[in-house]
Parts: C-alpha cells; sequence; structure tokens
C-alpha cells in the first residue's frame, strides 16, 4: 500500500511518517509540508492513501482531498487533525477517516485496515445506501442526486425505519419537527414524496421505496446498506463506523445511541 503524508509541521509530519513504517500492509510512504508539492507528486505516482493534516497555510486538507480525488479517484483519504468541527465537511467529499491528534499507531493501523478491507470486497453494490457519517445513496457507485434535500433525507428515515412502514404524519413529524401537519403542510409532503419518488425512477430503481394504504417503507432486501451490515454482525461493516450515523439529521440520534451501545458490550 502506497501512503502519503502531508502536514505543514514538520515535528507531527515525522511522526506520522515514522508509524506508517511501523505498519506492514505499508510499503511505501512519502512526506510532504506543502500540499502543492504533495499534488505534483501523485500527478505522476500512484497513491492508494493520503492522510492529511486540515488546517494548512497553502492549502486546507479539505481543498486538498478534493484535488487528489480528481487525479486519483480511487485514492483513499484519511484526515488527521486537532480540530473536530470539520468533521461533518470532511465526510461531505466521502472521506475513509477521520482521526483526532495526538495520532495513535493502534489507531491509524485500524484505518489502514478499514482501507485494505473496503478495496478487496464488493467494490461498488448496485444500490448501496451509505449510513456511517453523511448520508448518501449510490447507484453502481456513484451517488444519486436528489432535486429536493427533504426527499433524500425522507428515503434517510425509511431507511433508518430498516423496512417498517411508516404513515405519513409520523414521517412528517420527524422531518419537520416544528411544523403543524395542516392542509398546507400536507400538500407540501405531497411534493417531497413526489420528488422522492421521481428521483428513484429517474434512476430505475423505484422498486426500492413502496407505498400503500397510507403508510411508507423501504424494501432493504433489495439494496444494500452499512448499517443493515452492522446489525448483522458484519466485521467489515463494524470496523468502518466511525461514531457518526447519519450526522446531519437529528432524528437519527437514537439509531446512533443504540448502536453505540451495542458495540460497547460486545
Amino acid at each position: 500500500m502506497k501512503v502519503i503524508c502531508v502536514d505543514d509541521e514538520e515535528l507531527v509530519l515525522g511522526l506520522v511518517i515514522h508509524l506508517c513504517k511501523l505498519i506492514p500492509q505499508i510499503s511505501d510512504v512519502k512526506g510532504f509540508t506543502s500540499p502543492l508539492e504533495a499534488l505534483e507528486y501523485i500527478k505522476g505516482n500512484e497513491v492508494n492513501a493520503a492522510f492529511l493534516d486540515i488546517d494548512m497555510p497553502e492549502m486546507n486538507g479539505i481543498q486538498l482531498a478534493v484535488k487528489i480525488k480528481e487525479i486519483q479517484p480511487d485514492a483513499s483519504i484519511v484526515f488527521l487533525t486537532g480540530y473536530s468541527e470539520y468533521a461533518l465537511e470532511a465526510f461531505k467529499i466521502h472521506a475513509n477517516g477521520y482521526l483526532m491528534k495526538p495520532i495513535e499507531r493502534e489507531k491509524l493501523e485500524e484505518e489502514v485496515k478499514h482501507i485494505l478491507s473496503e478495496k478487496t470486497g464488493e467494490k461498488y453494490p448496485h444500490i448501496f445506501a451509505r449510513t456511517f457519517g453523511v448520508f448518501d445513496l449510490f447507484l453502481d457507485g456513484q451517488p444519486v442526486k436528489f432535486a429536493r434535500s427533504k426527499a433524500k433525507e425522507l428515503l434517510a428515515y425509511l431507511i433508518d425505519k430498516q423496512g417498517s412502514g411508516v404513515k405519513r404524519a409520523v414521517a412528517f413529524s420527524a422531518l419537520y419537527e416544528d411544523e403543524l401537519y395542516d392542509r398546507k403542510m400536507q400538500k407540501q409532503f405531497d411534493v417531497i414524496i413526489q420528488s422522492l419518488k421521481k428521483t428513484l425512477a429517474e434512476n430505475g430503481i423505484e422498486e426500492i421505496f413502496e407505498m400503500e394504504s397510507g403508510e411508507m417503507r423501504v424494501n432493504p432486501e433489495l439494496f444494500e446498506c452499512d448499517l443493515y451490515r452492522l446489525l448483522k454482525g458484519d466485521a467489515q461493516a463494524v470496523n468502518s463506523y466511525r461514531g457518526e450515523y447519519m450526522s446531519t439529521y437529528y432524528w437519527a440520534n437514537m439509531t446512533e445511541a443504540f448502536i453505540d451501545h451495542s458495540l460497547k458490550n460486545k
């Protein structure tokens, strides 16, 4: 496994390089204090993973990660930072990991094993719902684009319910916490449901959503989901969980707490 490390602090960079050399799965490691020099390097060299600081003067780690992905789309990104507030932004660009400094060898090695398990496993399920971190739905490895954010959230909410039927009013209350479910909002919610159905139909996957007698549900048998894999005890799914579950939706907190409790008691 070929790795680059980028951190503008030489002492920290030296430590990360040292830790990488102790991990047997890493065959080659290069370090850079300059994001621009790192970009020049990867233009002519294969890189399997990049361990990046976030707060850097020339270019921050988020911007660097985007450029790395443009050059080498299959490169895995792990952020090594002292700032927790960047986590949401990091997962929006589909980062593989987010480690807080000071970096420990054991945690870095866990990230390496996680990256390798992802690369050697089934790469692109036809339909895959990622719930760890920020929610996204993938079709053959590409994120599905939703016309309305609430339509995407509705699908996320139904996936969270794991195939159980949900009444329209209950789903509405989850998505619109402080709104009254009056006639006006019922019509608005109709628009959200229709938008979801249209997006799924345009992508040829409308069968994952079902609606009958005022109840909505997803069919879990028709798509893959990291949450469902974890609940079945799949080791790869357990290792991929980083303590974040559908982090942009407040209603997901209960499931996140359940996952945390379940893993602590294993």
